[in-house]
């Protein structure tokens, strides 16, 4: 088995009533527990909508990521798969598709040296 990380983006549910964004996170608790059922899940986090970006030569810090931006990385899961395309098959049940919500799914290297 391979490590594939899933970044998920986008996915604003701020603007849902609160007992739609429960019904959400319910979704959410479901597919993490499906994911360990079926030894799958290794590790994940959701991510604040604040922080600091450093760009350039000159390490010129700004604020951001901004909550209003749709391309907001919103957190990650660390998944084990055969291969990319059954990491993809498990991206699928991403419940945040509903509310314009992307997944990235990146293989994560192994290094020898490590």
């Amino acid at each position: 088995m391979e490590k594939y990380m899933f970044i998920f983006i986008g996915g604003d549910s701020s603007h849902l009533s609160p007992e739609k964004q429960q019904a959400g996170m319910e979704k959410w608790f479901a597919w993490v527990q499906k994911l360990q059922q079926q030894g799958r899940y290794d590790s994940g986090e959701a991510l604040l909508p604040t922080g600091k970006t450093i760009r350039g030569l000159k390490k010129t810090v700004t604020d951001g990521p901004y909550a209003e931006s749709k391309e907001m990385v919103g957190g990650y899961f660390v998944v084990k798969a055969k291969d990319l395309a059954e990491a993809t098959e498990m991206a699928k049940d991403y419940p945040d598709f509903e509310l314009g919500g992307v997944v990235e799914i990146r293989e994560v290297i192994k290094f020898d040296n490590m």
